[in-house]
């Protein structure tokens, strides 16, 4: 099998429990770090999955590396190779198929219920839950690219995660892990000080609150979730 490629935008950002799981299945992957100036490659064919993780930066920034790996996403949708977005990873995928990247109404930092649509499309990738407790940190919000079923809302972002066939996008986060969040609230903590008056934004002291549970029970609907992914991979 061809390997999974893991684009990494910044240093914090890793490919998470995704890569735990990639492991685990003996499914190849590497990473292309993108926060350390390697190049993005030009065709999706040579990769069983593509999968983009998160970053502080905006898809509407100028930045070199974004074009080429618009392109890539839009070449992977085309030949069917799985796209899988977290977050930034998310807006990237959308923005790439048609759909307009904005500000959210509200920064969200932090732990927050996201609510699992009602529709035939949902239940294949989480199943019979109906919400799960998702992991949140960004302050832009994705519209949903043509051919799109929507999969999760939370009470200040609408557009939480879709899919389209084989292909999944999140706002929010499923990847994490304990060491991730504790990494992020250290490099964050000024943000989130900033930005504490915002009804979607958690202190540091009520994100680590019960980490180990919470972190354990995100891994248990990511891992499903991941597994329905993997399914749709590329063979050659």
């Amino acid at each position: 099998m061809k390997p999974v490629v893991v684009f990494r935008h910044a240093l914090t950002e890793g490919a998470g429990y995704l890569g735990t799981f990639l492991t685990q299945k003996a499914i190849p992957w590497h990473m292309v770090r993108i926060d350390q100036g390697e190049p993005v490659p030009d065709n999706a064919l040579d990769y069983s999955g593509i999968v983009l993780m998160g970053g502080p930066m905006s898809v509407n920034d100028d930045l070199p590396w974004i074009p080429p790996l618009l392109s890539l996403i839009r070449h992977a949708a085309s030949e069917d190779v799985p796209l899988l977005g977290h977050c930034l990873g998310g807006q990237l995928i959308s923005k790439a198929l048609g759909a307009r990247v904005s500000r959210n109404p509200v920064k969200e930092i932090g732990w927050g219920e996201a609510h699992i649509s009602e529709n035939e499309e949902s239940r294949k990738w989480f199943g019979e839950l109906r919400s799960m407790q998702a992991f949140h940190w960004h302050g832009e919000t994705f519209d949903l690219p043509p051919g799109a079923t929507h999969l999760l809302s939370s009470a200040h972002c609408r557009n939480q995660a879709y899919s389209i066939g084989k292909h999944l996008a999140f706002q929010c986060h499923i990847e994490m892990t304990a060491d991730m969040v504790k990494t992020w609230c250290e490099v964050g903590a000024d943000e989130i000080a900033g930005a504490l008056d915002s009804p979607g934004v958690q202190s540091v002291d009520d994100i680590h609150e019960q980490l180990a549970e919470r972190i354990a029970r995100l891994n248990a609907v990511a891992h499903p979730v991941y597994e329905r992914w993997i399914a749709g991979l590329r063979a050659t």
